[in-house]
């Protein structure tokens, strides 16, 4: 069956040139965006029961936007004033960057890796007598605190926001040829809005071993997989799929 509309479940892209509008543009399909899931800040209170206090870190390690965002927001909400030497691990580049947004970049310790929180773990090794914060949401993998316990460092995760399903109801009644998920999240969020989905002639596209899981528990059947070694990215997948649908 041939592929003319996709409904790929994350926020649209903000750059006016991405991989979605050239897919878009090459091969004649309509592609929507839309989160199945959003992020909500921890209010002071939750972050306080969970004996949490900033002041007792010297490090913090910021994995997204997200956490980084949340730990000023909480911050300011707590009133607590973070100090001018507190030192500052971003998982990449842009999480670093975005940083700037909060601090002055020339006067802060700010230690950056590539892309994982692995490609950190020699920086952090560098500095093992800190006491380390990791803000997180509460649906952090155990993967980040097993690499940190292995390093044998004080360290602490604080929960400062949530991932929350969207309402999706305005869509009950339309229908796409493909179903793009990159979390686990997002499966749960098709189920909770539409209980009595069926996939019917839905092909399902899923990035990342752990979609692959979920949506194979939930008994969808996948039709597009990323990341292979021949389609690293999704709309690589995509268009190599629609490439065979479509002839």
């Amino acid at each position: 069956m041939k592929v003319k509309t996709i409904l790929v479940s994350q926020p649209a892209p903000k750059a006016t040139q991405s991989p979605y509008h050239d897919l878009m543009d090459k091969q004649k399909v309509k592609i929507d965006f839309r989160s199945f899931i959003h992020v909500e800040g921890e209010t002071a209170r939750n972050v306080r029961s969970q004996k949490i206090d900033f002041l007792k870190f010297s490090a913090v390690i910021f994995t997204s936007r997200n956490a980084v965002d949340n730990y000023f927001r909480l911050a300011e909400e707590m009133r607590i004033s973070i100090p001018d030497d507190m030192k500052y691990f971003c998982l990449s580049e842009a999480v670093a960057y975005y940083l700037q947004k909060y601090v002055v970049y020339r006067k802060r310790k700010i230690y950056v890796g590539t892309r994982t929180l692995q490609d950190l773990i020699p920086q952090i090794k560098k500095h093992k007598t800190e006491k380390f914060l990791l803000p997180c949401s509460d649906k952090a993998d155990d993967r980040s605190a097993k690499i940190l316990d292995e390093l044998g460092i004080e360290w602490q995760k604080a929960i400062l926001y949530k991932t929350v399903i969207s309402d999706l109801s305005d869509l009950e009644n339309v229908f796409y040829d493909v179903l793009v998920f990159f979390s686990p999240s997002g499966i749960q969020s098709l189920f909770k809005n539409f209980p009595e989905f069926k996939q019917n002639n839905t092909r399902i596209a899923v990035f990342g071993n752990t979609t692959v899981k979920a949506a194979e528990e939930a008994g969808l059947k996948i039709d597009i997989a990323a990341p292979t070694k021949e389609t690293p990215s999704m709309t690589m997948a995509l268009e190599k799929y629609i490439k065979q649908a479509n002839k």
